[in-house]
């Protein structure tokens, strides 16, 4: 009963403290026309941009949740450069991500509780499981964040090659590389956003006043995708050497489609030898349990009459 009743008082307490923070923050101001968001939408093209949403109350709750106890630190670097290569590069979203990482604590901890008060019944128990709990959610979200920067980076991978084509295409017509680099943005923009943001936060870079050596560098330090580095690399070694960007990046797109080629041959050799675990364990004694039952229970159906 202690148990049920230290939940009932948490959960109301969490709910007017949420409906407290709804109240008192309200809905965000839509930024102003000449915001970044705005002229970012300008600069690829679109001819009618949607309205830019307004931040929901419950990201306000968990960036003022994460302001309580934020990181810091090597940690807080950390975690805001995994951010920012998940895609994640608001001004707020190291310190919602703090708050999503207390939240899931808290929840897991009081959902632990619980589960092991109604299951135990014994104060220790539930102590115990509120504490692994706390510890479990308060690792889940850094996890979670590694996976979206795998993903994003795979995204990113598999639209290099198309990209560099659109690349070579517009340089060769006459184009200079930062119109390129736009023009390449605003073509792929529906079907590799991650690509595009990319392209575009460089030429937004250079259009605020930093060389092209220094927006390709942050480039490739940025994404951390290896492939997408090699690139910006070969387009800093044109500028610095002026040479032609063309010929380079034709080679370059056969080199990374010949790379994606013997990498997707390699897969599938290896799955041959992933393959024999599932089929020893779960294939194979299906299938001696359809072709060896009906026989085991004959014969044993047989010696029963025998024995009698």
């Amino acid at each position: 009963m202690l148990i049920f009743a230290a939940f009932f008082a948490f959960v109301l307490l969490a709910v007017a403290g949420g409906g407290y923070l709804v109240m008192r923050l309200g809905p965000a101001e839509a930024p102003e026309a000449g915001s970044l968001d705005s002229g970012r939408e300008r600069l690829i093209g679109d001819p009618d941009p949607p309205p830019v949403a307004a931040t929901s109350a419950w990201v306000d709750g968990l960036v003022f949740l994460g302001s309580i106890v934020p990181a810091s630190g090597r940690d807080a670097e950390v975690l805001r450069k995994q951010l920012f290569r998940a895609g994640q590069r608001g001004p707020t979203a190291l310190a919602a991500f703090s708050g999503l990482r207390i939240l899931s604590a808290l929840f897991l901890a009081i959902a632990a509780m619980w589960l092991a008060g109604m299951f135990s019944g014994g104060i220790g128990n539930a102590f115990l499981a509120a504490i692994c709990g706390v510890g479990f959610g308060y690792l889940l979200p850094p996890r979670v964040l590694e996976f979206l920067v795998k993903a994003r980076a795979r995204r990113v991978r598999s639209a290099i090659a198309g990209s560099i084509d659109l690349l070579t295409l517009a340089i060769e017509a006459g184009q200079s590389l930062d119109s390129a680099m736009l023009d390449t943005a605003r073509s792929l923009r529906r079907v590799y956003p991650d690509l595009c943001a990319e392209f575009l936060f460089c030429h937004l870079e250079m259009r605020a006043g930093k060389s092209r050596y220094e927006a390709l560098d942050h480039l490739a330090q940025r994404s951390g995708e290896p492939e997408l580095a090699k690139l910006a690399t070969l387009l800093i070694d044109g500028e610095r050497f002026g040479t032609s960007l063309g010929p380079a990046l034709r080679t370059h797109s056969k080199y990374l489609r010949a790379h994606m080629r013997f990498s997707a041959q390699e897969k599938a050799r290896k799955l041959t030898v992933k393959l024999v675990i599932p089929v020893f364990f779960l294939i194979f004694p299906s299938v001696l349990l359809v072709t060896l039952g009906p026989a085991y229970l004959q014969m044993r159906q047989f010696f029963d009459t025998m024995l009698k």
